[in-house]
């Protein structure tokens, strides 16, 4: 049962109170002890001598003494110290769980204008789109017990100098990559100097994305990796309905790539499904051998088991600051999941949205892991946000989109989050 803001607030004077009370108790019987024996001694010529001068400083020195070890014997009555609990590594409960909450209006938001964002592509920038309501880039992310510190962008940007954060995903994760570089481009006086490294625009297909700043000297990468584990071709012999394979006990062929990095933030989850996986003629394979059979959350499983082996031998976690968001929710609807309505604000209930196997799985397995990985629980947050997806305000608007988020938006607090840490672990 938790007390209320009275209760709390008397609490520790009672307690003042009561050492006082006893500590009174204390000096007002030494006191009567120290004057009777000063009676019966001294028959009250004490203070008319150099003897009863030197019978009074002993008396205070006795009574000082008696003082201090009334104090060191009971300790209860010293000042309370205060102690505040950080997240867990894997979001779980704790004195502030950051990702336990709701979403509160706030004026200060956005953060950041996607239109002068060249990093921002255009399929997420809903406004340039034909979005009127701007209402779903004023909502903030607040924890129930603590407060997500506000975005300081030169503070972040030189925690970050020298560095190389690098992002592994699917297209979930590029938005978070593009909300990451238009927030800490707020802090760049010549944007000039941000730049992708190879000359890329900003697609869906290309595999990798890199942009450095070079005023601060690091590089914001991002990794195209739909299953972490390794996509392959079609084995010999196998039905004809088989077109590709995930090879689960083999990490994507790019994760090389990821190992040179500072910070390191991975996602998976929205592939695994029937229509991205059976119905485009994609089965698993595992030592070789295809497993038709196989449930999704089966391979799903073991496919993180192959990814923890790949991180606990390859990545040195004394550098490199790992995290692993979980699954974004999506408000698709309909018998068909084929239908998508954009509200124009937060929902008030999660409507079961707020948990997913998949996130269950990611859970289960870091929880088992010999290396520091920080969960990124982005579950429940995005349950309530069914104002936030693209809709029909992209760049092909023929396609509704209730799975990915409008810029600014929803990826923008996964990033505030993560800079917390960043900084926390700094500190």
């Amino acid at each position: 049962m938790e007390l209320g803001e009275t209760e709390m607030g008397n609490r520790p004077s009672w307690r003042k109170w009561k050492s006082f009370v006893h500590l009174r108790s204390l000096w007002k019987w030494v006191f009567g002890f120290g004057l009777q024996g000063m009676k019966g001694h001294c028959k009250f010529s004490i203070f008319s001598s150099f003897n009863g001068v030197l019978a009074i400083g002993s008396f205070l020195s006795f009574l000082l003494a008696i003082t201090f070890a009334y104090l060191l014997v009971f300790p209860k009555f010293r000042a309370p110290i205060r102690t505040y609990e950080v997240p867990r590594s894997n979001g779980s409960a704790s004195e502030c769980n950051l990702f336990e909450g709701g979403w509160v209006r706030d004026e200060r938001y956005p953060l950041y204008n996607a239109s002068e964002c060249p990093f921002a592509e255009r399929g997420f920038d809903c406004l340039s789109n034909g979005r009127k309501d701007r209402g779903f880039m004023k909502w903030r992310w607040k924890p129930k017990h603590c407060d997500i510190p506000r975005f300081n962008v030169r503070q972040i940007l030189e925690y970050l100098r020298g560095k190389r954060v690098v992002f592994a995903g699917d297209s979930l994760s590029r938005t978070q990559w593009e909300s990451f570089i238009c927030m800490l481009m707020t802090g760049v006086e010549d944007k000039k100097s941000v730049y992708e490294v190879n000359g890329n625009k900003i697609t869906k297909q290309i595999r990798f994305l890199g942009v450095r700043f070079s005023s601060h000297n690091f590089r914001v990468d991002f990794y195209r990796s739909v299953f972490l584990v390794q996509p392959g071709p079609v084995p010999r012999r196998a039905p004809k309905r088989v077109k590709k394979v995930v090879k689960l006990d083999k990490l994507d062929d790019i994760s090389n790539e990821w190992i040179d990095s500072d910070v390191l933030v991975f996602n998976s989850g929205h592939w695994w499904t029937p229509t991205k996986l059976f119905d485009m003629g994609w089965y698993f394979q595992k030592g070789g051998s295809l497993k038709l059979g196989m449930p999704i959350s089966s391979a799903f499983s073991t496919a993180l088991e192959t990814w923890v082996s790949w991180v606990e031998n390859n990545i040195n976690t004394n550098r490199t600051a790992m995290f692993f968001r979980t699954f974004e929710s999506s408000h698709w609807s309909g018998r068909n999941r084929n239908s998508c309505k954009v509200t124009r604000r937060p929902s008030t209930k999660t409507n079961k949205k707020d948990r997913s196997w998949i996130s269950e799985a990611i859970i289960k397995v870091v929880k088992k892991m010999t290396v520091r990985m920080t969960v990124l629980h982005v579950t429940r947050m995005g349950a309530y946000r069914s104002d936030a997806h693209v809709g029909t305000w992209s760049d092909n608007p023929s396609v509704p989109d209730c799975s990915h988020w409008c810029l600014p938006g929803v990826p923008d607090a996964w990033n505030e989050i993560l800079i917390s840490y960043l900084l926390m672990k700094n500190r």
